[in-house]
């Protein structure tokens, strides 16, 4: 009876909600974008061209890997207990993590389960290597462990803390650090709290300690103690590309520079000063020394091409912050280079910033090689992304440092901390007109390009929900979040607010909307400010054509100059308003051509956007004047304060008192006024009349305009209102929802029919269309509930707990057209909810990340310079063999290379070689592959006793070269004697 008495009081006649069955509202988690807590590290990988992007564990929930590739593709890696994650490594197509338990946990990528996992005590730092089975993990103690990733369980292998052997008496001596040879995969250089050393797995010995000392009156990297003998304390250490040379970096801010063979001290320099090893005449002044946070020796395409990219290191007072790109140049060929020329190999060519945020340091950065994953990844890298501590990322082109914007370069999941998001708004848009809205703007190529996108159904029917994302850059991102379905257009436009603005300072973008069927877009500012944009082409495209404009308050001012010069088709600029009333706080883009603009001082404006001219211009407190209230009801109004917009809506329908239908602009204000205005064609294009006000409880959180036959929405579309000139009429009511109630009625003043949440607030709200039932209100209430109400009965048709939304920002959340919530998760993540569902919860993508066809390039060996001088070449194999013993069954690694070099020895038609395959053909693998270990170990004792030969040979050979110059020294010496003699 209620329901019914509320429909006759709202002025509807029939049951809007009548096919909507009882248990019909269940909630469907389509999908997640962004980030769930703070970013803690990054790895790229190369050859399959994808990134891993590891975080920390928050009241959010646990730290987790994604994994992101080309487009939407990526697949997310839940740990099966709480922790951050500290570090990752793709290795063989199988990613390796290190958590905050010291857990190694390799993940398959297909399936994102976790293959195997093992936990080591105190672990200080992991390292793996593209093309070995093995992962390396050190100890805080100082040891070293190997874990086998082909048998997926530990090693017996171990090195011992040497530095500790080395002197007994050093105290707390920790592990910092391990690195591989680039080219000679026998020898490790382990970093050590107070120095370096050189392991060599085939002498299972070190064979190079490095220990920096500075003297008295030397500098150091940071002037302090300057009278006293000094052993910084070490941080990094890293090999130089080709090997030749090791660098070692000190916590008071030196970088040391090491020849590799005999262990000798070439240069010591810090990021501004060279040479401050050397002691100096003067008093010098101590300077605080940022730590160092990360060191990367990169190389171009040629290994000997190389340079440092640095952070940290930087002192207290440089005016500059980011990342230190010090370019060396090409190597010296050290067979023939003097010391001398070594040393000032190291003062370097150029030093260059890669610029970040002034207030926001760099606590880590992951490079992007073209193509190699060797040389610790930092071979020919085309971009760094960097980690501020902030906790937004960066990405840079390398090595000028350029901004590279995330759009359509990486997942739009990883643009919500690139940098943060501040606000969202989500428009349905039809799928035909966003079909056609895909920007032309010159970029480079995508910075990810792997993995294979699964199928899913289409939706070919029906409006897409389009989020509009502003960042704290001021770029505003728009693309499709979907419905778990095919994303016909899963690109992205870029809107750059500041740039409009030609003001790249104090710019706060408040409010966002966008035109359902035109694609218009809007923004307002803190500052007062509205820039209007439409899709078309860039006339002034390739040149920068924008100029500065006088201030123009209350104006409107032509701004299609300031299109991005990159931008050759899509949003672009068209006019800038400049309300110059406080912030804006309501903005609405209609779809006929019309915009109006709410601000906090209480100020309203409608824009024709065919002139464009401003056509109405009002302080709310003229339109909100109550009339024929009593004495009480006015003082209790008044002491709510000042009143000012926060939601507008357009929409076509018959108001009270009229017998036609017209264009209306409804704005719902913080006090819980409605206003209703009229607008009407006139000679001079379109005028506006303020037709009346009807007061609800509180604050108005969401404006309906609904067609009270059907229960579509009353939007003013330019095919409802072109119908006007006939005489079309729309029997249209308003569905308005505060904080506390939900009143439908007919506009501008009836009272219609209400109905009282109760005790929780409601913070957002919409007509959604239930598909082929009806049509009903869902609302979403600050206990994270949703819940739906018939039309126009006002009858609870179910309620559910949206526990995965974050409890302080359910206000920010928005109810779609279509029956979705899209609300935040965490900081820097969304979700997207359907409520009517079936109870489906957020599953894993299905799609493919990794292309067994792409195979790995082979790892960079020893030249034969370096093999004639006496390096003993040691391949992953022979590591297999010196790690894992004799008795390690042979890894899938070691059977493809076995049967690489048996195709290798057939297709060059060797007659032992193809023995050997016939031989093996009758072999069992495992036998086969027994032989093969024999005679690899057999190979490695012959070049060690080939190499003492020649040692020894060439030794004979000098002693016979000297006998045969002193026998003919002293054979021309006694022919001349005798000579003079007779």
């Amino acid at each position: 009876m209620a329901g019914f008495l509320r429909g006759k009081q709202a002025g509807i006649q029939k049951d809007l909600s009548a096919g909507i069955l009882p248990g019909r509202f269940v909630i469907d988690e389509y999908s997640r974008y962004g980030i769930n807590s703070q970013v803690s590290c990054l790895a790229y990988d190369p050859v399959q061209s994808l990134l891993a992007v590891g975080t920390k564990e928050s009241k959010f929930g646990s730290g987790r890997i994604c994994v992101y590739g080309r487009r939407r593709i990526h697949k997310i890696f839940v740990p099966q207990l709480p922790v951050s994650i500290r570090q990752l490594d793709f290795v063989a197509n199988r990613l390796v993590s290190l958590d905050s338990r010291n857990e190694i946990t390799i993940w398959d990528l297909d399936t994102a389960a976790p293959l195997a996992k093992y936990t080591y005590g105190r672990a200080a730092c992991m390292l793996t290597d593209a093309m070995l089975d093995w992962v390396f993990l050190g100890s805080s103690s100082g040891d070293v462990f190997a874990y086998d990733l082909d048998r997926e369980r530990p090693s017996s292998f171990r090195i011992p803390n040497f530095w500790r052997e080395k002197d007994p008496m050093a105290i707390s001596v920790g592990l910092v650090g391990l690195q591989l040879h680039p080219r000679d995969i026998g020898k490790l250089l382990i970093a050590y709290t107070h120095g370096a050393v050189i392991f060599s797995f085939k002498q299972n010995v070190p064979t190079k300690f490095f220990e920096y000392q500075l003297p008295p009156g030397a500098p150091g990297g940071n002037g302090a103690a300057v009278n006293d003998v000094r052993k910084p304390k070490l941080t990094h250490a890293l090999w130089h590309p080709s090997g030749t040379f090791v660098l070692t970096a000190h916590d008071d801010g030196s970088l040391v520079f090491w020849d590799s063979k005999d262990g000798r001290m070439l240069a010591a320099r810090s990021l501004y000063k060279t040479k401050v090893n050397m002691p100096l005449p003067g008093p010098s002044a101590a300077t605080p020394v940022a730590p160092f946070v990360k060191i990367s020796w990169c190389c171009k395409e040629n290994p000997d091409d190389t340079a440092l990219l640095i952070a940290g290191g930087r002192v207290a007072d440089d005016p500059e912050s980011g990342l230190t790109f010090l370019d060396l140049g090409l190597t010296p060929v050290y067979a023939t280079s003097s010391w001398e020329i070594l040393a000032s190999h190291f003062d370097g060519k150029r030093r260059l910033t890669l610029p970040t945020p002034p207030e926001a340091n760099v606590i880590n950065y992951c490079l992007v090689p073209r193509s190699s994953p060797h040389f610790d990844g930092a071979q020919d890298p085309i971009a760094v992304i960097a980690m501020l501590s902030s906790g937004e990322l960066i990405t840079m082109s390398f090595p000028s440092g350029y901004p590279i914007s995330p759009t359509n370069m990486l997942h739009p999941g990883l643009s919500f901390v690139h940098p943060f998001v501040q606000k969202i708004a989500v428009s349905t848009v039809p799928r035909d007109r966003w079909l056609g809205m895909v920007e032309q703007r010159n970029k480079g190529a995508p910075i990810l390009e792997g993995g294979s996108e699964a199928r899913k159904p289409s939706k070919r029917s029906g409006g897409r929900n389009v989020i509009q994302v502003v960042h704290a850059d001021s770029i505003v991102r728009i693309w499709d979040v979907g419905f778990d379905d095919e994303i016909d257009n899963a690109e992205l436009l870029q809107v750059d607010v500041a740039r409009a603005l030609n003001r790249f300072e104090d710019v706060s973008i408040t409010s966002i909307d966008m035109a359902e069927v035109t694609g218009e877009f809007a923004a307002g500012t803190a500052t007062g400010e509205v820039v209007v944009y439409r899709w078309g082409s860039n006339k002034y495209f390739g040149g920068d054509a924008s100029q500065p404009a006088p201030a123009s308050p209350g104006r409107l001012t032509d701004i299609s100059s300031r299109a991005e010069p990159s931008l050759r088709e899509g949003l672009q600029p068209l006019v800038l308003y400049e309300m110059a009333q406080g912030p804006v706080t309501a903005l609405s883009v209609s779809d006929i051509g019309f915009v109006a603009v709410g601000s906090e001082l209480g100020f309203f404006s409608i824009i024709d956007l065919r002139g464009p001219s401003i056509i109405y211009q009002a302080s709310t407190a003229e339109f909100t004047k109550e009339e024929k209230k009593s004495f009480l009801k006015r003082d209790s109004k008044s002491a709510q304060g000042k009143d000012w917009p926060v939601v507008i809506e357009f929409g076509v329908m018959t108001l009270e008192n009229d017998n036609y239908s017209s264009i209306a602009c409804f704005v719902g204000t913080n006090s819980g006024r409605i206003a209703t205005f009229k607008l009407l064609p006139s000679t001079k294009g379109y005028t506006v009349q303020h037709v009346g006000v009807a007061s609800l409880d509180d604050k108005i959180i969401a404006i309906c305009p609904m067609d009270a036959d059907s229960g579509r929405p009353a939007a003013a579309t330019g095919n409802v209102v072109a119908s006007l000139r006939e005489g079309y009429q729309v029997n249209g009511v308003l569905v308005a929802v505060t904080q506390t109630e939900i009143r439908v009625f007919k506009p501008a003043t009836s009272k219609g029919a209400s109905k009282s949440f109760g005790d929780q607030f409601c913070d957002a709200a919409s007509v959604t269309e239930c598909q082929l039932s009806g049509f009903a209100l869902v609302a979403l209430f600050g206990d994270r509930t949703a819940r739906a109400y018939s039309l126009p009965g006002l009858k609870e048709l179910g309620r559910s707990t949206l526990s995965m939304l974050d409890p302080s920002r359910t206000m920010s959340a928005v109810v779609t057209k279509t029956g979705d919530i899209v609300g935040w998760t965490g900081p820097s993540e969304i979700t997207v909810l359907s409520v009517w569902g079936t109870g489906k919860g957020l599953e894993n993508t299905m799609d493919t990340l990794v292309n067994p066809e792409l195979l790995m390039p082979p790892r960079p060996t020893i030249s034969n310079l370096q093999w004639i001088s006496g390096t003993q070449y040691v391949s992953p194999t022979d590591l297999d063999l010196l790690i894992g013993g004799p008795h390690r069954p042979p890894s899938k690694r070691m059977i493809a290379a076995a049967a690489a070099e048996e195709r290798q020895a057939r297709s060059a038609g060797n007659a032992r070689g193809g023995a050997r395959a016939g031989s093996s053909q009758q072999q069992g693998w495992g036998e086969y592959l027994s032989q093969q270990l024999s005679e690899r170990t057999e190979k490695l004792n012959f070049m060690g006793d080939t190499m003492d030969n020649l040692q020894t040979t060439s030794s004979g050979w000098a002693d016979d070269v000297g006998k045969y110059v002193q026998s003919t020294k002293r054979n021309m010496l006694l022919g001349g004697l005798k000579k003079s003699i007779l």
